[in-house]
Parts: C-alpha cells; structure tokens; sequence
C-alpha cells in the first residue's frame, strides 16, 4: 500500500512540474505583449474567442465548485444538483454573453474604462462611486480567493497526507503570482485555455472513474442504486437524491442557481473579459463556446458530487462535506495502478487549473480597483508613471493577503463563496445592467443599487449573528450559522440592486450629456 502512495506522488508530482513550467513558459512569453496598462489588463482588447470563452468558463469555476458546491450539494440533494450546472451553462453563460457583452465592450471602449470602477466612473460622472467599487472589490474578493485555496489544498492533502495544506496552498500562490505578474491579462488569457482543456480532459475521466465504481454500477445501474440508498441519520433517502426537482430541497437548490448563474453578471473579474474580446464577431463564437465549456465542467462536477454517497457508502466522510470529493475521487480509483494513477494525476491537475484561473482573475481585479481605481481618484497628483509596477506589486500582496486569509480559522468553502458573490454582486448588478441598457439611469439610481445591495447582505449578517449569539460560545460560531444563509442574502443584494436603480432614477435628477447620448448611439449601432 506504502508503495502504491509512493508511485501516486511520484506522477503527481511529474504532473504537476510540467504544469508549472508550461504556465511559467506562457508567462514570459506573454510578457512582451503587456508594456501598457491596457495590455497588461485587457490584452489589448485583441483576445479572440475560443481563449476569451476559456478565460470566462475557467475563472467562473475553481476548485470551490468541485470541492465545495459539488461535494456538498450533490451530497445532500443528490441529482437535482445537476441543475445547477444546466443553470450556469444556460443563464451564467449563454445569456450572460448575448445580453452584456457587446454593450459591455462598445460602451467600455467608449469610455475608455480598463476596469469596472472605471465604468461606474465615466457611465455616472462621479469618482465617488469609482473609489467605492474599488474598495469593495478589493476587500471582499479577499474571501472568495481565500475559499479558491481552501478546496484545492483538501484535495492535495489526501494524496500528501503528510504535507500540510498551507504548504500547498503557498504552492499554489507563488505559481499564479510568477505567470501573473510576468504576463498580466494575456498571460492569463492563454494558461485559461490550457488550464481549459485540462479541465475538459479531468471531467471526463472524473465522470468515467467514478461510474465505473462498482458501488455504483455503470451508467446502467446508477440510478437504482442510488434510489435504494436508506437514511444514515440525516433523514435523506434514495427519494431525495433520485429526485430530478430537489425533493424536499427545491427551494434551495434554486436559490443556489440564481446565485451562481445570475452572481457572475455583476462580478468584475468575469465582466471583464467582455472588454477584451477582439470584435463583435469573435463575440457570437465566444458565446457558444463558453456554453458548452460551462456544460460539461458544470454538469459533470455535479454528477460526479450526486453519486458520492454510493462510492462512500453514504457515510460522510471525516472533514464534512468538503472533505466529499477528494474521499470519493480516491474511494473510487481504489488501489492505484498505473492507470489510476495517471487518472488521479489528471483530476488532480483539472482542479489546480480551475484554481489558478479563478484566481489569477480574482487577483487582477482586485489590484487594478488599487492602482488604477483607487489611487489616481485620492491623489491628485499622482502621475501614473510607475502604474504598472505598482500594479504587478499589488499582484503579488493581493495573493499573500489571500494566501494569509487561507490560512486561518474560516468557514466553510460554499459559504465563503457564497458571501463574497453576494457582497460584490449585490453592490454592481443593478448599477451595471441598467448602465448598459438605459440612458434614464441616474446617479443617484446608481448610488442606491450598490449601497441598497451591500446594506442587503451586511445588515442580515450582522442581525443573524446577533440573533445566534445567545445560544454560541462565540461571536464567530455566531457568524459562521449566519453565513450559512449567504446565498439567500446573496440573490436578496442581487434583487435589491436590478429594482432600486430604475426606481430611484425614475425620481431623481437626469443629467443632460452629449457624449452620454453618443455611447449610447455607438451601442445602439452594434446591436
């Protein structure tokens, strides 16, 4: 057995030194492309569409939405799960891409805005509402990226019981920071559409070695092997998890696909592949690739997370539900031979992939809202010289201030997940949708949907955490049952925001602005 584990690392290992250097290889050579801050954080806006569609299927599922959403939801709700895949695919994707990108890419190349603050500032005329959504990005993107670590470091500790999970995660870090900082946008653009392919190939063999279980039985069997499964304790049945609606879990299981397919509509590290997409053409290609990206990553993530309880033999593994992928995925395998080696070394692989571009995206966010958001609107006189060294600088403190958040006592990976979507998104859906479609949108419509979104979520969490207090031994135990509402508040912010914009903008002030009329002229035309 000591040598099977032996034989396991060793071609994980060799897997995962030639990921790196292909990614570090990708870096350097990207870095010739990204001498300005438009290159560095756009590309140029000359990204074409297959790696613009790989960019946003890969930054839109990490390892969170294997190990965490996978695990957990197909764990409890069993095959109804899957539709939160079809849902990403069909709402995150496909009508996220035919409704937003082109009046994304035309309105910000009018306005010549790199980033979503900078939108916020030439769509509504105010550097107020820029510096806002600056700080709100950069604060709450820290746990996002926090939970991006946490579900990738459980699955290499299982194969390396006996190297601590921060070890791996700081792995994780430094390799995103070199390729990052070195290439910017185009360097991860590029190791998007590798990392994409890899993702491609570790579904289909995750989906393949899992049905192959005997405990499950084929593709013949599954469905009436997990009907007979009997109640362990948690009162879920065979009735449950064979349920195409959820059962009992309906509700749910539909919050969880508003919040993950409708979050990415206003969160600024999948807008802004918008902005780089070369031209209208490329557009109507990225859309259908993206789709089918997000289908087969969504959908298989999720089948593979309803059959776990077979493999496992319904009994919950120590570590809880995020411990649910990693112990099928090795349950199923069995003893490694060559095969399954390999096979395990490529899922291993698939995760790190999704990882790494969620993260490098999250990252690029979050230290452009700093260097070309929030510094420039508080210092008049900074000259933007050095805007691109600062830039790569705040690259690399945005992974070590996430690396160090990783590291301590948080919550669980969904709910982490879960709370920084509905922060962000909460605060730009509204202001950004209605800043796209209607020339009637006001500033103060715009002020209203982002802190009418961010109260929405902030207020319920700070209530519910005071409501759990009395009966936890401390306020975090307190915070950690309030958090697991997040995605209730989530899709509550969201809600919020798309109806306080046109509301309040239907009652305040409209501002009469000729070259307003013109970005909406151009917008017009390309539609």
């Amino acid at each position: 057995m000591e040598q099977n584990l032996h034989q396991t690392q060793t071609v994980t290992v060799i897997a995962l030194i030639i990921f790196a250097l292909i990614m570090i290889a990708i870096g350097i050579f990207s870095a010739r492309k990204t001498k300005t801050m438009d290159g560095f954080l756009l590309g140029g806006r000359k990204i074409g569409a297959w790696v613009s569609a790989f960019a946003y299927g890969t930054s839109y599922f990490s390892a969170v939405i294997f190990v965490g959403y996978a695990g957990q939801h197909g764990w409890n709700i069993g095959l109804g799960s899957i539709w939160i895949g079809i849902g990403n695919a069909i709402f995150g994707c496909l009508l996220a891409w035919m409704l937003l990108a082109k009046r994304t890419r035309t309105m910000t190349h009018t306005l010549k805005s790199k980033t979503m603050p900078e939108f916020f500032e030439g769509r509504f005329n105010s550097t107020k509402m820029k510096v806002f959504a600056a700080i709100i990005i950069f604060v709450f993107l820290v746990p996002y990226s926090a939970a991006v670590y946490k579900g990738l470091g459980s699955m290499f500790t299982t194969i390396f019981p006996t190297v601590s999970v921060n070890t791996w995660m700081l792995v994780i870090a430094v390799l995103t920071a070199i390729y990052l900082v070195l290439g910017g946008y185009v360097a991860t653009a590029y190791t998007d559409f590798v990392q994409g392919i890899i993702m491609i190939v570790g579904v289909f063999a995750m989906v393949v070695a899992i049905v192959k279980n005997p405990n499950v039985g084929g593709f013949s069997h599954f469905f009436s092997n997990l009907a007979s499964v009997a109640d362990n304790g948690d009162k879920i049945t065979g009735a449950q998890l064979t349920s195409w609606y959820g059962g009992a879990n309906w509700k749910f299981l539909c919050v969880n696909i508003l919040l993950t397919s409708f979050g990415t509509w206003g969160l600024p590290q999948m807008v802004s592949k918008y902005y780089a997409v070369k031209d209208i053409k490329s557009i109507h290609k990225a859309t259908v690739i993206s789709t089918v990206f997000a289908l087969i990553i969504g959908a298989g993530a999720y089948f593979v997370g309803s059959l776990s309880r077979l493999v496992l033999n319904n009994q919950l593994p120590e570590g809880g539900v995020d411990a649910v992928i990693p112990n099928t995925l090795l349950t199923a395998l069995g003893d490694p031979n060559i095969v399954t080696t390999i096979i395990l070394a490529v899922i291993l692989i698939l995760l790190l992939s999704a990882s790494m571009s969620t993260l490098s995206s999250i990252v690029l966010s979050s230290a452009s809202a700093i260097s070309v958001d929030l510094i420039p609107a508080v210092n008049k006189n900074y000259s933007g010289k050095n805007q691109m060294i600062l830039t790569r600088a705040l690259c690399l403190l945005f992974v070590a201030l996430s690396y160090i958040f990783a590291t301590g006592n948080i919550t669980i990976i969904v709910n982490i997940m879960s709370f920084s979507w509905g922060i962000v998104s909460g605060c730009f859906i509204g202001p950004y949708i209605w800043g796209i479609y209607s020339k009637k949108t006001t500033k103060a419509g715009a002020w209203a949907g982002m802190i009418l979104g961010f109260l929405t979520v902030a207020v319920t969490t700070i209530v519910l955490t005071s409501m759990n207090t009395a009966s936890c031994d401390t306020v975090y135990e307190a915070f950690k049952l309030a958090a697991k509402k997040a995605p209730e508040m989530g899709v509550a912010a969201m809600a919020v925001s798309l109806a306080a914009v046109p509301v309040v903008s239907m009652f305040t002030k409209k501002y009469d602005d000729k070259f307003l009329d013109g970005v909406f002229a151009k917008t017009a035309d390309e539609d």
